[in-house]
């Protein structure tokens, strides 16, 4: 009787030992997915090595603190005087009795029977790029051409009379000086470094009253020829940017991340007048070498090359058995001229010049307006089927 007992006692006992156990390792158990659902809500990815930060906007503000001050306002008007010959000129060209004994009098008796002498000033404004501590400063020809009265505002509110020095036409240039000492100014960058993609800044003064207004973009493309310089000879290889260009901004700057000039703004891509998304610039190294020439000598001394060229067709391809079409032949030879005293030949094919590569006629006549008189130039020509490296001294052309 006492065994049975004692085994019953043994068996309950064993029992409650097992269920204990097994409640234990169930908790445990329970914990642990609650520890892991906490851990799966708060996870965070694990890598490797250690991630990059991202990286941090540009800031433009140092660029803008050495840009802005070294651009100015300029104010353009008409003095009465070249107003009045202005009006006489045109009323000469359309007078109904020009080269009859009665010339003039449609002028005199029709269009100013009174004799008044009131003549309509022209008034215009800009931009302009202070580029020398002593005042001078450039904009484009076609803010000041037809004007002969300036005032240059600087972005610290002083105001200056100007005089113009020279201009460029055929590249739509001009230099304009103040009488001023120790002014803050623009260094060139090399505008042929410049890369498609990079950010720039455009400063200037849209509209007029918008004065010394930053806006920042990239270069979009670069040596665009708009055919938008109304003069026999044009130069054009603008650099194309997203920047915000309007009218007023003419004259004004393009600089880059250094706050170093490589570009004048000068023209915008438009359908109503004002920015569509697309400006122009001038290329600092064309405007570097013009403006240096305006200021030495009054206006720009454009180099001889001496040569007459023409562009690769099938039938020069042929002959010269060239793989490509890019580049342009030299014609003929200037007696005298900088290319033959060079011992450049007929039938050369010009590729390059120094580094910049020479694909059309139109290329040839940009490239050689960065330089100047007197310049040594490296010109890479294909001859029989090799390259040559000629130097050329640029003499003074037209």
């Amino acid at each position: 009787m006492k065994s049975w007992m004692s085994n019953i006692v043994a068996g309950i006992f064993g029992a409650l030992l097992v269920i204990g156990v097994q409640y234990y390792i169930s908790t445990k158990q329970d914990e642990a997915h609650a520890e892991k659902a906490i851990e799966a809500r708060s996870w965070k990815p694990h890598f490797t090595r250690e991630a990059e930060p991202p990286a941090e906007a540009f800031d433009f503000v140092q660029v803008a603190e050495i840009a802005t001050p070294a651009v100015v306002y300029i104010k353009v008007e008409e003095s009465e005087k070249l107003a009045r010959r202005r009006y006489e000129y045109y009323l000469d060209q359309w007078d109904p009795f020009r080269g009859t004994p009665f010339e003039g009098f449609f002028r005199d008796k029709i269009y100013d029977p009174f004799h008044q002498n009131f003549v309509p000033r022209r008034k215009g404004q800009g931009s302009g790029i202070i580029i020398s501590p002593d005042g001078y400063i450039v904009t484009n020809n076609h803010v000041v051409e037809f004007g002969d009265r300036f005032e240059v505002t600087l972005n610290d509110g002083r105001t200056y009379s100007a005089r113009l020095i020279g201009k460029e036409p055929r590249a739509d240039l001009a230099v304009l000086k103040i009488d001023a000492e120790d002014l803050p100014y623009l260094e060139y960058g090399d505008s042929d470094e410049v890369k498609v993609g990079q950010w720039v800044l455009a400063i200037g003064n849209p509209f007029g009253h918008l004065r010394s207004t930053v806006t920042a973009g990239i270069i979009s493309a670069k040596g665009r020829d708009l055919d938008i310089i109304p003069v026999e000879g044009a130069v054009e290889e603008f650099l194309q940017t997203d920047a915000v260009i309007n009218p007023g901004n003419s004259g004004g700057a393009l600089v880059n991340t250094e706050g170093k000039l490589i570009g004048v703004c000068t023209a915008i891509a438009t359908r109503n007048g004002v920015y569509n998304g697309y400006s122009f610039a001038i290329p600092s190294n064309l405007v570097r070498a013009i403006v240096e020439d305006i200021i030495q000598h009054g206006s720009y001394q454009r180099p001889l090359f001496g040569v007459y060229v023409v562009p690769i067709d099938d039938e020069l391809q042929e002959t010269l058995g060239l793989d490509t079409k890019e580049g342009v032949v030299i014609d003929e030879l200037v007696q005298g001229g900088a290319a033959q005293l060079a011992g450049l030949l007929p039938n050369d094919v010009i590729i390059k010049i120094d580094k910049r590569p020479i694909r059309t006629i139109q290329d040839l006549h940009n490239t050689l307006a960065n330089y100047r008189v007197g310049d040594t130039i490296t010109v890479t020509v294909i001859r029989n089927g090799k390259e040559k490296h000629l130097q050329v001294r640029l003499q003074q052309g037209i």
